[in-house]
């Protein structure tokens, strides 16, 4: 097999588009197809940095006679840590399971303020043989019951997730074939991801039709299940961001793309004190509000304008750190 089909088959194997691969060798996309078309052969500067990137020997890709891989030793002395295919598919694999307990888990918290309200609309207007009292009582330990478990579960998911959290915030090396496979993988799974994008988005901003509807009554009971069928609206929405969210953000952080790539984890790590910060006081004024007002119908308004004013602090934030570096 001669060089060109080598580089052919190297680089289909990695994923790679023949632009990738020039802009990795820092040569134009015409010298790579120049390459692989046998019109031409790379200089051996260029053989040593193919040898490097694909991890292959350079006897390999010279010897025509030899047919089989043959990869070199990895750097023992590599500071950075390295992936192999095994734990690649591993994480994958976790990281699936673990976007339907993280999907269930938000679930919970959006409907966890459900049997507050509903209690409580229903024994305000004599529906039900219970005081108010006993109503609420009972309301906020549902919540509280939904939320422990729904706490639980992101702590549990967070413990299982520990060995791979250098994946997200640290740089790393991958091992021949990793980002291949990651790619065919992301490929495959791309109609899937913009699908249940469209159908989430969709019915978040649907989800408060219900509660406009509610507000054209003189029922207050019929009002509050309207904002509770809102709730379980946008919980679905919610449900249908994370389940993909969590397997494609999965993706980009082998593949080091996106919000994973070696500039955007640097800024990671200096919006991390801020954004820790800002959970703490948006938690610390719900819990204010909530307990000083006992309107725990009306607090949880707290959380989407919270979510709203974050994407904005951390536009800020990024456009600050943008204007450091020039």
């Amino acid at each position: 097999m001669i060089l060109a089909d080598k580089l052919i088959r190297l680089r289909k194997k990695n994923g790679w588009s023949q632009e990738e691969l020039a802009e990795k060798m820092q040569v134009s996309r015409q010298a790579v197809s120049k390459w692989e078309s046998a019109q031409t052969i790379p200089d051996l500067e260029k053989i040593l940095t193919l040898s490097a990137l694909f991890g292959v020997t350079t006897d390999y890709l010279l010897k025509d006679e030899l047919e089989a891989e043959e990869f070199t030793a990895l750097d023992e002395g590599s500071a950075l840590p390295r992936v192999s295919l095994a734990q690649a598919n591993e994480y994958l694999a976790w990281r699936e399971k673990a976007a339907v307990r993280i999907a269930a888990a938000t679930f919970l918290c959006i409907i966890a303020v459900i049997p507050l309200l509903i209690l409580g609309a229903l024994t305000e207007y004599g529906r039900l043989p219970v005081s108010e009292n006993a109503a609420a009582g009972l309301g906020l330990i549902v919540l509280l019951v939904l939320v422990a478990v729904a706490v639980a579960t992101f702590l549990s998911c967070g413990f299982r997730n520990a060995p791979f959290e250098f994946l997200e915030k640290d740089a790393f090396e991958t091992e021949y074939g990793v980002a291949g496979m990651v790619r065919e993988r992301q490929k495959a799974y791309k109609t899937t991801y913009a699908r249940y994008n469209i159908i989430g988005t969709c019915i978040c901003v649907l989800s408060p039709i219900p509660l406009f509807l509610g507000a054209f009554t003189d029922d207050e009971t019929t009002t509050v299940l309207a904002l509770c069928v809102t709730l379980l609206l946008a919980g679905i929405g919610a449900v249908l961001f994370i389940l993909t969210g969590v397997r494609w953000a999965s993706m980009q952080k082998l593949l080091q793309e996106g919000e994973f790539a070696a500039q955007e984890k640097r800024k990671n790590k200096q919006k991390q004190p801020i954004a820790t910060a800002y959970w703490l006081i948006a938690t610390a004024v719900y819990l204010a509000w909530s307990f000083w007002s006992n309107a725990w119908e009306l607090t949880w308004i707290v959380w989407p304008i919270a979510g709203v004013l974050f994407a904005g602090l951390m536009c800020l934030c990024n456009l600050l750190m943008e204007r450091k570096n020039k």
